[in-house]
């Protein structure tokens, strides 16, 4: 089987890395790619949303599968633009359609969603700059903190969560009247604020059958201790430790079949994944938000998790036949470190030579932000590598992640040592 990976993050090299492994591939192809997906396939010089050049690809190389890694060529189509080419229409395409990208799409499109399927979410309004006057007294009715969502793509970066009223009028006024995120935030979604922990649970589905992917903890913020900026993603966990049987038995028959029925109630083609960021709140899940893609850099402990041939899990996906595949895990625990430029979320400087990545041992390198350049691998992003270990302890694979974090090298590298100190804190108190 031929297999293009559409993206150039460290998501894509992790899908990378595991269809590199199946022995259904015949040859892989990532376009655009970065330099850690050119140790498993063709990297191929074509934009994840160049439709036209990606239909021309696909055609030359005779490819039979595309895995679409980033939201944008999702949320602008992809799906609908193979079915409806003659040419195209009988390649199988891991990705929803148009209206399920909506999911992740729109904030409000997703809320309403929610809404509608009696799936558990906070309580929410959605305003526009036409309305950002009710929407500054909406805020009034609300405890602090306060919630507010761009409802379009804001690349990771669209939700702010301030702690005062002030601050939450200042930034409601910015992102409704200056536009602060562009087109992104012509609509804000307010919401309640959700006291508990975090987590991501992935469904994998065909559009009828589904399975549940091992959950993952991400830690969005750049500070240690989580303080500072909101990030794509610092590092992550897998599997969570609060995330009991009991707990993810809940998402699955509260929040996972509801959506999945939803969709269907809806008529909206959805063959792939769905992210699913939740609130642990007492035990009780709420949904925070949906995604229609996998998430970065928890793509980075789930997928290596994954025992399964990823080929034939998505070939059965793309068949309709999902419930016909086991899901095999490792039961290990997975954590991963990411490594980034001096200066990000903000500023920060491009090109910088990453050298020792020879020598890392017991660990995945994943490649989120890098390019080659005469035979030397440099930085291209603000979130460059990303360090993935397993243990038998959260402790034991944090500890290796820790190791090869301090060994690559390059200018004003920055990671956050507190990855996973939290969960082992809340391990430590349970027993």
């Amino acid at each position: 089987m031929n297999v293009l990976i559409l993206g150039n993050g460290g998501r894509e090299h992790a899908f990378a890395y595991k269809i590199s492994q199946s022995k259904k591939l015949s040859n892989l192809y990532i376009a655009p790619g970065n330099a850690g997906t050119a140790l498993c396939g063709t990297n191929m010089g074509i934009a994840a949303t160049d439709f036209e050049a990606i239909k021309n690809l696909v055609w030359e190389k005779d490819i039979d599968m595309v895995v679409v890694g980033p939201e944008d060529p999702l949320v602008n189509g992809i799906y609908d633009f193979f079915k409806a080419d003659e040419v195209l229409k009988d390649i199988a395409i891991i990705g929803p359609s148009k209206a399920g990208a909506q999911l992740e799409g729109s904030k409000d499109f997703s809320k309403e969603f929610m809404i509608r399927h009696n799936i558990p979410t906070a309580r929410y309004q959605t305003f526009t700059a036409a309305t950002l006057q009710e929407g500054l007294k909406f805020l009034e009715t609300l405890n602090p903190p306060y919630v507010l969502k761009a409802d379009g793509l804001a690349a990771g970066k669209g939700v702010i969560i301030p702690e005062t009223l002030a601050k939450a009028k200042k930034e409601l006024t910015e992102m409704l009247a200056n536009a602060k995120f562009g087109s992104a935030s012509a609509k804000v979604v307010i919401e309640e604020f959700l006291k508990g922990i975090e987590l991501s649970v992935f469904v994998l589905t065909d559009g009828q059958h589904y399975k549940i992917l091992p959950a993952a903890k991400d830690y969005k913020r750049i500070g240690e201790g989580d303080i500072g900026l909101n990030t794509g993603g610092m590092g992550a966990v897998s599997p969570v430790p609060f995330a009991d049987t009991t707990f993810i038995k809940k998402v699955e028959e509260r929040v996972a079949i509801p959506t999945l029925k939803g969709l269907q109630q809806e008529n909206i083609i959805y063959k792939g994944f769905i992210f699913i960021g939740l609130m642990n709140c007492g035990g009780e899940p709420y949904v925070i938000e949906y995604n229609c893609r996998m998430g970065d850099p928890e793509t980075e402990v789930v997928l290596p998790r994954i025992k399964t041939d990823l080929l034939e899990l998505f070939e059965a996906v793309a068949n309709e036949k999902l419930d016909t595949i086991d899901l095999e895990v490792d039961e290990r625990i997975a954590t991963t470190l990411m490594l980034v430029s001096g200066g990000y979320p903000e500023e920060y400087e491009k090109n910088k030579v990453i050298s020792n990545l020879d020598k890392i041992k017991d660990s995945i390198v994943f490649h989120a932000g890098t390019k080659i350049e005469n035979e030397q691998v440099l930085t291209n992003g603000g979130r460059v590598i990303a360090i993935t270990s397993f243990g038998n302890s959260m402790e034991e694979a944090i500890s290796k992640s820790m190791k090869n974090a301090e060994i690559i090298s390059y200018d004003k590298k920055y990671y956050r040592k507190d990855i996973g100190k939290d969960l082992m804190k809340l391990e430590k108190q349970a027993n």
